[in-house]
C-alpha cells in the first residue's frame, strides 16, 4: 500500500514539469498589452516624424529643385519574408523611385532576408492578431517612413503573405501620375488614400460593443464606426494624420470583452479617416483577398497548385477604375512557380 501511494504521489510530481510544457499549446494566447514605456516611446517617435515633416514641408516650399515622389512600402510581419526573392525583381532597377520599411515581430525569428531589404528593418515591439498592438506597429512603420524620407509621398501597408500583381512601374504610373478620381469637395486633395472603409457589415455592432457599449462614446459613435482591410495605400497627408491622431487611439487602444469580435487593427484606420477626410479616400483597397471559405478570420491562403497565369489575371480584375495592385493571402511554397511566371506574367502589364 505505502509503495502505491509513495508511486501515485511520485508520478504526479513529475507530471508538473510536462504540464508547464504543453498546456500552453491548448491555451488561447495570451492577450499582449501595450505597456506605458512602449507607448511613451512610439509617442516621442511620432513628435519627431510630425516636427521633420513640418520642416520638409517648409523647405519643399522654399525649393525650385524638380525630385521626383517615392513610394514607400511597409512589410508589417511576423515571420520570414518568405515572398522577398519575387519583390526584389519588383524593386530591380527602380532604387531613386521607392524605400523598403519592416516590422518585425522582435519575439518571432525573423531572418533578414538580405539584397534591397537589407538594413531596412525599424525598431520593433511585439505584436498580435486581433490587437491593438497592430495598429502600434502599423503607426510605428508609418512615422519611421515619414521620418526618413520626404520624397515618400505613398505609404503602402504589406503583409508577409503579399504578393505585387503588377510590375514596379505600373504600380508607380498608377499612383502617382493617374491620381484617383478627384471629388467635389473643394478641400480634396489631387491624391487620395486607397482604403476600404465600409459601413454596412453585418458584424459592425457585435464588433463596435467589443469592449462595452459605451465605451467607444463620445468620441466614436456607431453611426461613424467603420471596418475594412489593415493593408492601404496612404497618401503623406493621412500618414500624418494617423501618428497624430491620440483622441481615438486612446479609444481602440482599450482591451476587449469579448475577443471573437475584437479586431481593432480593421476598424481604427478606416474610422480614423473617414471621420478625418472622407472624401480625401477611396474607400477602396488595393490589396486583393478571397475570402470564400474563410476560417477563424483567416482569408483563403493560396496553395501552389492554385497558382497560375490565370490566377494572377483574376486577382487583378476589381470593380473600381483602378486594379488590384496586390494580392493575399499565399502559402510560402508558392514561391518557386510564382517566380517562374513572374516575368512572362506578373511583370508583364
Amino acid at each position: 500500500m505505502f509503495n502505491a501511494h509513495f508511486l501515485l504521489s511520485l508520478s504526479l510530481l513529475l507530471s508538473f514539469p510536462l504540464l508547464f510544457l504543453f498546456v500552453p499549446r491548448f491555451l488561447p494566447p495570451r492577450h499582449v498589452e501595450i505597456s506605458l514605456p512602449d507607448e511613451l516611446d512610439d509617442l516621442a517617435l511620432f513628435r519627431r516624424a510630425t516636427l521633420a515633416s513640418l520642416s520638409d514641408s517648409a523647405a519643399a516650399s522654399s525649393s525650385a529643385t524638380a525630385t521626383k515622389p517615392k513610394i514607400a512600402f511597409l512589410f508589417l510581419t511576423n515571420t520570414d519574408l518568405h515572398f522577398a526573392p519575387l519583390w526584389q525583381l519588383f524593386f530591380r532597377g527602380n532604387d531613386p523611385l521607392y524605400n523598403i520599411y519592416i516590422h518585425a515581430d522582435p519575439f518571432s525569428k525573423v531572418s533578414p532576408p538580405g539584397g534591397v531589404f537589407s538594413g531596412r528593418f525599424v525598431a520593433a515591439k511585439k505584436t498580435q492578431r486581433a490587437n491593438p498592438t497592430l495598429i502600434s506597429a502599423a503607426r510605428r512603420l508609418l512615422a519611421n517612413a515619414l521620418l526618413d524620407d520626404p520624397l515618400n509621398a505613398y505609404f503602402a501597408v504589406i503583409s508577409q503573405h503579399c504578393i505585387p500583381l503588377h510590375s514596379f512601374q505600373y504600380v508607380y504610373n498608377s499612383l502617382i501620375f493617374k491620381p484617383a478620381a478627384a471629388t467635389s469637395s473643394p478641400s480634396s486633395s489631387l491624391y487620395r488614400s486607397f482604403i476600404e472603409i465600409l459601413d454596412d457589415e453585418p458584424q459592425l455592432w457585435d464588433r463596435y460593443i467589443a469592449r462595452g457599449k459605451q465605451v467607444m462614446l463620445p468620441e466614436v459613435p456607431f453611426t461613424r464606426f467603420r471596418v475594412g482591410s489593415q493593408f492601404f495605400v496612404l497618401t503623406r497627408q493621412h500618414a500624418l494624420v494617423v501618428i497624430r491622431d491620440r483622441r481615438l487611439w486612446r479609444k481602440f487602444k482599450l482591451p476587449c470583452l469579448n475577443l471573437d469580435s475584437c479586431y481593432p487593427e480593421e476598424h481604427y484606420f478606416p474610422t480614423l479617416l473617414s471621420m478625418e477626410d472622407p472624401d480625401g479616400c477611396t474607400h477602396y483597397t488595393l490589396t486583393r483577398v478571397n475570402w470564400t471559405g474563410s476560417v477563424g478570420g483567416h482569408p483563403h491562403t493560396y496553395r501552389p497548385p492554385e497558382v497560375s497565369p490565370r490566377l494572377i489575371h483574376q486577382l487583378r480584375q476589381s470593380n473600381s477604375s483602378y486594379p488590384f495592385m496586390f494580392a493575399r493571402k499565399f502559402s510560402p511554397d508558392c514561391l518557386q512557380p510564382l517566380l517562374d511566371m513572374a516575368e512572362k506574367v506578373i511583370f508583364r502589364d
